[in-house]
């Protein structure tokens, strides 16, 4: 199922930054073939990180900001406990605590970066690395994280070609490299061999509310509920698209719908907002 992170990038409108690709790419409406367009993206304008890329970096960088003083020093005497762990157990346990920590700090990066520490499953820390990937606000710091995505996920691709999942988050972070269309040729794939798959027919409504194409993602959404109609995300989005796509009643009465039947805040308050505009 869908996280209900990827509503937080609507409300933060960092949409467009979630795919750092060079060019925009868009699925053709009619013979769903790939083109890609002279114009390039706009980047959200960020800082540049300037840590290095090693695997020591995401384990040091900063962590001061907000982090309560207690939680500071439970990450400090993990540290040590991993540090001077006598056994590989041990050393397993420490690292997947601190992974817990980083990530109830929204500290993706640094919780991946231990996942990776205390687990042998490519797949487990394949998604972690993803996660924090999508999170990444920093274009340099979302290619590092797509790098290691890639390699853990690569692995799980290469044992079992079936794990549609794995390919599909695959697939998101080529969309945001300067291979974009290799991205999405892996998700239509998906969708050629699973024409109802929740999460590539999902993916694949984004990018097209990327990329303007608004009818296409209306389609795209459409199939999803009517195969998922709990997937309260792409009613939000479909909504978002019918809205974009000049159809603001259709938009309005479903944008109404959801707010009667959600009690995600985070997701009230985006509905809120367009309800608004509407």
């Amino acid at each position: 199922m869908l996280k209900s992170r990827i509503i937080l990038l609507v409300i933060a409108i960092v949409l467009v930054a979630v795919f750092f690709s060079l060019s925009k790419v868009v699925v053709d409406n009619e013979n769903e073939s790939i083109e890609k367009e002279t114009d390039s993206v706009e980047h959200t304008t960020t800082s540049k990180d300037n840590s290095s890329t090693s695997s020591n970096s995401l384990m040091t960088e900063s962590h001061s900001g907000n982090i309560p003083e207690e939680v500071k020093k439970d990450i400090e005497r993990l540290r040590n406990n991993y540090s001077l762990a006598e056994s590989q157990e041990n050393s397993i346990i420490f690292a997947d605590s601190l992974a817990d920590v980083f990530r109830d700090l929204n500290r993706l990066d640094s919780a991946a970066k231990y996942v990776e520490l205390s687990q042998e499953d490519n797949e487990l820390i394949g998604n972690a690395y993803y996660e924090a990937f999508s999170f990444a606000a920093d274009v340099e710091k979302a290619k590092r994280l797509a790098v290691k995505t890639r390699e853990y996920l690569q692995k799980v691709l290469d044992k079992n070609p079936a794990n549609k999942s794995a390919k599909i988050k695959l697939a998101m972070t080529y969309v945001s490299s300067e291979n974009p269309m290799k991205g999405i040729s892996m998700l239509l794939e998906v969708v050629e061999e699973d024409p109802n798959n929740e999460e590539a027919l999902f993916n694949l409504g984004i990018l097209s509310i990327q990329s303007g194409q608004y009818s296409k993602a209306i389609e795209r959404f459409e199939k999803l509920l009517r195969n998922h109609p709990d997937n309260v995300q792409a009613e939000f989005y479909l909504a978002l698209s019918l809205m974009n796509n000049g159809q603001k009643a259709k938009a309005k009465k479903l944008f109404t719908e959801i707010k009667n039947k959600s009690n995600d805040e985070q997701l009230l308050a985006a509905v809120e907002s367009y309800l608004n505009e509407l």
